[in-house]
């Protein structure tokens, strides 16, 4: 069973009194529907499930009245085996996008609070079957994404105390002796190579080979493109597609990471496939990076908003989608050029995208300035730059010198902990995972 980060938030969202229903987002197959069982199973006296996929008939429970108690008794009738203790059953409507009357009940399930409920789908930022009336004020919200680095740990059994000893050599600004080092390094390109999808990772921790991870991998990329042909609009579905597939070869195949529409098509333009790029964003398949004007706080007031680049919401959708031999060549250290730069600039974003950071990178020709990402933690913007190898942060220095403001940048790298005169403190990779 792999540990995840969501079962410490669920157990707090149950103890918040009067907590209001719960909704779970995130992509399909991040174990939304697993985490969401286990914490029923384990927190309550019952435990009811529906999934509106499996279960389409279930939908008559929802129409008409709303109230609880009408609800409550379609429930009792469709499980007769439960007895629905007040203020002891969790309730979990799964695959929720399929029944609008289902998302609108969650105002009538918080303002009785008798009952404990947690709604959960794939596809709940697309305009697919919109409800009559969105519970806006009366649901809590939680996103969900496939494991990050520090999960993958926890799946190799390396626990939180070794983790904290790590943590504090980043905290230090010290060197990690050698040998745990290169270990950890070893086990991040790991992760680089499969991604963070369950199932992914449950088959590599159970073979330790990547031919199973792979095909799974494979699988899930035909799982994305079946919603895509199932919910997309019609004027949407093979571009959207066509989209997606490109995301991989634009930040491994070219020197320049902008997301380009005439990649995805020649003479592609943003009035043709720009709808295509929101839908995937609406989906928890992608994620946009906006170049901004400058530094500074509030980095969304200096978005340009045609110049981005796009990620996958989990590394291994872009890995996956490459040959099998780019496993062996991450796993080895002998990816070079364009594909070394894009897989590592990705693997960074991964992590950023996962602790439900906005991406933003600062990139202007003109004065031979890129800096790959702009982070806002805490009360200010920190840099970020991501090297393959380790190649001297030139634009990194230049920037804090213009921007004294700017007291803390990092560049990540294989290498270990570092500090320049300059002030650039520089970290392996892995120590991503510590921002």
């Amino acid at each position: 069973m792999l540990k995840r980060k969501v079962d410490t938030l669920l157990q707090s969202w149950k103890e918040k009194p009067d907590h209001k229903a719960l909704i779970l987002q995130g992509a399909r197959q991040v174990g939304k529907t697993y985490s969401v069982r286990e914490f029923g199973k384990e927190n309550y006296a019952e435990y009811v499930e529906i999934n509106f996929k499996e279960m389409p008939d279930a939908d008559t429970i929802f129409r008409g009245n709303l109230d609880v108690d009408t609800m409550l008794l379609g429930l009792r009738f469709r499980f007769p085996q439960n007895k629905f203790p007040e203020k002891n059953t969790l309730i979990f409507l799964d695959e929720i996008q399929e029944c609008p009357e289902a998302i609108t009940s969650l105002k009538f399930w918080t303002i009785d609070g008798r009952f404990d409920v947690i709604a959960s789908g794939s596809l709940l930022g697309i305009d697919y079957k919109r409800p009559t009336s969105y519970p806006v004020g009366y649901v809590s919200y939680l996103r969900m994404f496939a494991l990050d680095f520090e999960e993958f740990l926890w799946a190799k059994g390396i626990d939180a105390q070794m983790i904290g000893a790590l943590r504090l050599f980043f905290i230090n600004r010290q060197m990690v002796p050698e040998a745990v080092n290169r270990q950890m390094m070893d086990l991040f390109r790991v992760f680089v190579s499969i991604g963070g999808m369950p199932e992914v990772v449950q088959s590599y921790i159970d073979t330790g080979f990547f031919t199973e991870p792979y095909k799974r991998q494979q699988e899930l990329l035909q799982g994305y493109y079946y919603d895509i042909a199932h919910y997309a609009p019609a004027a949407e579905k093979i571009k959207a597609e066509n989209c997606y597939r490109s995301i991989a070869r634009q930040l491994l195949a070219k020197e320049n990471h902008k997301f380009q529409y005439k990649e995805v098509e020649k003479k592609g333009t943003a009035r043709k496939y720009g709808s295509s790029i929101d839908w995937l964003i609406a989906a928890d398949m992608a994620v946009k990076c906006f170049n901004v004007t400058s530094p500074e706080k509030e980095l969304e007031d200096y978005e340009i908003s045609d110049n981005f680049r796009v990620y996958t919401t989990d590394i291994g959708m872009i890995t996956g989608a490459r040959n099998f031999s780019l496993k062996q060549d991450i796993i080895e250290a002998r990816i070079l050029g364009n594909t070394a730069g894009g897989i590592y600039e990705a693997a960074i974003a991964d992590v950023l995208i996962k602790k439900g950071l906005p991406l933003h990178f600062l990139k202007d020709d003109q004065k031979n300035l890129e800096i790959e990402f702009l982070a806002e933690i805490g009360e200010g913007i920190v840099p970020i730059e991501v090297k393959a190898g380790r190649n001297k942060a030139t634009s990194m220095i230049r920037m804090m010198k213009k921007h004294p403001e700017i007291r803390t940048a990092y560049k990540f790298t294989d290498g270990n902990v570092g500090v320049s005169n300059e002030g650039v403190v520089t970290m392996p990779h892995y120590m991503a995972m510590f921002l």
